[in-house]
């Protein structure tokens, strides 16, 4: 067990995310030892009290723990093989942007190898890492996210997910989807009122008011797609699908882009023509979890 409070720590990867990894275990005390391909990029972080080392194969050597953060994983691959640096007996995080398949595949990659693998997904932009606000999401062995837990507690809000590698690019994407969503109908909302005159700053307090309540909804409608069973405490699909209608006639009716809501309103649609129009909003789980076949 390596979960001493200062235990060294090494980032490779000095990108903006990376700079900031680095930067929060600094700050945190812990002896970091930095690499990068561009070893101008270490400069700020040494003058921080940062050690760089000269070679990747001496960044591994340096302490119990290794952060990789480059820009994917064929990145990765390509670093270390080209190195050929052992990895026998070391520890490494990836917090490498990719899908779940990837993950499963680079511990199946850092198996062979002999290395301890983690997989991670940061859920904050790099001014944040470093406070509480800051999600870092790992998957794969529990033994190994509790051997380094107290370590990576300098990044922010830590959490283990599961033994699967790939359950933490699953929650990243899962939400993307939810952050994506959210803008995406706020900004339908702005474009429709923008057409009377109101701006996007009168409409945001309203708008997070809305985004707040259907948020309380969650628990309640996972409980219905836990279940598979939806019914209408609230409304039915079809009364919701009537809505849909109008929102799509407005939008078309002021000239404003009415793409999303035509999606969303074809979704419903099949879902009704399926039999669930007497059914709860989260019935389009079914739809949901269809590929697309347009």
């Amino acid at each position: 067990m390596n979960n001493t409070p200062h235990a060294p720590v090494t980032v490779i990867g000095l990108g903006l995310m990376g700079r900031a990894l680095a930067g929060a275990f600094l700050n945190a005390g812990h002896p970091t030892t930095v690499w990068n391909r561009t070893s101008a990029k270490a400069a700020p972080l040494v003058a921080a009290g940062a050690r760089s080392a000269p070679t990747l194969g001496d960044a591994l050597t340096a302490g119990p723990l290794t952060i990789v953060c480059l820009t994917d994983y064929d990145a990765m691959y390509e670093l270390f093989d080209a190195n050929d640096v052992p990895l026998d007996g070391t520890t490494l995080i990836n917090l490498t942007s990719g899908s779940s398949g990837q993950a499963r595949e680079a511990a199946e990659w850092a198996a062979r190898r002999g290395a301890r693998y983690l997989d991670g997904a940061i859920m904050a932009i790099p001014s944040g890492i470093g406070t509480a606000e800051a999600v870092i999401l790992h998957s794969g062995p529990q033994e190994v996210f509790e051997a380094h837990e107290p370590t990576l507690e300098a990044l922010g809000t830590v959490t283990h997910l599961g033994a699967d590698h790939g359950l933490a690019s699953l929650y990243d994407v899962a939400g993307l989807t939810m952050m994506w969503s959210v803008l995406n109908a706020w900004l339908q909302g702005t474009a429709l009122l923008r057409t009377a005159g109101v701006d996007a700053a009168t409409y945001a307090p309203f708008a997070r008011q809305i985004a707040a309540g259907v948020a309380d909804w969650l628990p309640g409608y996972a409980e219905q797609i836990d279940k598979g069973s939806f019914p209408a405490e609230v409304s039915a699909l079809e009364t919701d699908a009537r809505a849909m209608d109008h929102l799509v006639e407005e939008s078309e009716t002021l000239g404003v882009n009415a793409e999303l809501p035509k999606l969303i309103k074809a979704m419903a649609d099949r879902a009704i023509a399926a039999g669930h129009g007497g059914e709860q909003y989260p019935v389009l789980i079914e739809e949901f979890g269809k590929p697309h076949t347009g």
